[in-house]
């Protein structure tokens, strides 16, 4: 009876997270007015929204409540200490337009504690210089640099409760101008005894703004002038809330389902669901679905492989994100547990 009453919960607050989307009839009212669209642009360190791991990106980005890999310093750092072993992760993105994101985690566990490491770093690759005198090109290419380096501890309370938090130092650049700042993640899980159901929240991208400095050289009507003036960057701060269950453990299968509701600071609010199939803990297939995300049309998927090597395992995840104009994105990752 009381997984049953779980399992009810959980579809029920699926449904509700839906149903705070904005209606597309003008007439409808949402419990969470679309005022995001309109905050769209105002902030500066957008490379860290984009998703560093194919599971999560299969999963139509729902993994808050259950991201207990090497993408827990991305998602939600008190999952790091979830897993119960060390693990490092190498994530490769194919984004669009030739940029490419690397993501490199490494998890060390120390009893009811874990510290992990991290690095997200974006390769905008070669970007044609234009000017308002030369808008077809000037011959120059130029690039950008993001990166940002992530240090995290997770703490287990007791077996139901963890929390944890991870700092980061973001640097940007582009031509002489560079940004760069702190930023704080804090995350809290908690897991509904053994019934299978667990939930999460987190606060991720939190901190102060950004002064640019240095100075860039631009052509005028008058001639050339030193611009050294910049206005204050914010951060995309995220709020997030999700939840996770699994729906069926058998002996050779599993069925886990997710849901997260993710409110950014510079954007609308979107829902997104995700399932995930495991057969002999061998074999993954995945898919999910955001909703509330103008380009995404269509779900997501994904499969994952595991290998294990004695005391270690090696796990190869790829996954397939299609958007209705900008193209595709490939994700592909290689955990190693330690």
């Amino acid at each position: 009876m009381r997984n049953k009453f779980n399992k009810y919960f959980f579809c029920l607050l699926l449904l509700g997270c839906v149903g705070l989307l904005p209606c597309s009839n003008t007439n409808a009212q949402s419990i969470l007015p679309s005022f995001g669209k309109s905050r769209s642009g105002t902030s500066g360190f957008q490379f860290v929204k984009i998703t560093v791991d194919p599971r999560a990106a299969a999963m139509g980005n729902s993994v808050v409540a259950d991201a207990t890999d090497g993408s827990s310093l991305y998602w939600n750092p008190a999952l790091a200490v979830q897993s119960g072993h060390s693990e490092v992760q190498f994530s490769h993105s194919i984004y669009f337009m030739d940029i490419t994101k690397e993501y490199v985690s490494y998890v060390q566990h120390l009893k009811t504690i874990a510290v992990g490491v991290s690095l997200q770093y974006l390769n905008s690759g070669d970007i044609n210089e234009t000017t308002e005198f030369q808008p077809l090109g000037t011959g120059l290419t130029f690039r950008t640099i993001h990166y940002s380096l992530g240090l995290t501890v997770s703490q287990k309370l007791t077996e139901l409760f963890s929390y944890g938090l991870t700092v980061h130092f973001l640097d940007e650049r582009i031509e002489e101008i560079q940004t760069k700042t702190e930023s704080v993640d804090l995350g809290f899980f908690y897991r509904v005894g053994d019934t299978g159901l667990r939930f999460a929240i987190g606060l991720n991208n939190f901190g102060p703004d950004a002064k640019p400095t240095g100075d860039t050289q631009r052509i005028t009507l008058d001639g050339s002038q030193t611009e050294k003036n910049f206005q204050k960057v914010s951060l995309p701060t995220t709020f997030i809330i999700g939840a996770a269950y699994d729906a069926y453990k058998g002996e050779h299968s599993s069925l886990m389902i997710s849901g997260q509701l993710t409110n950014p600071s510079d954007n609308a609010e979107r829902v997104s669901v995700g399932v995930e199939y495991g057969f002999m803990h061998r074999f993954y297939l995945r898919g999910g679905y955001q909703f509330g995300v103008d380009e995404v049309k269509y779900p997501s998927g994904g499969i994952g492989v595991a290998f294990p090597a004695g005391k270690h395992s090696f796990n190869f995840d790829y996954s397939f994100s299609p958007y209705e104009r900008l193209g595709n994105i490939h994700r592909l990752a290689l955990k190693i547990s330690i």
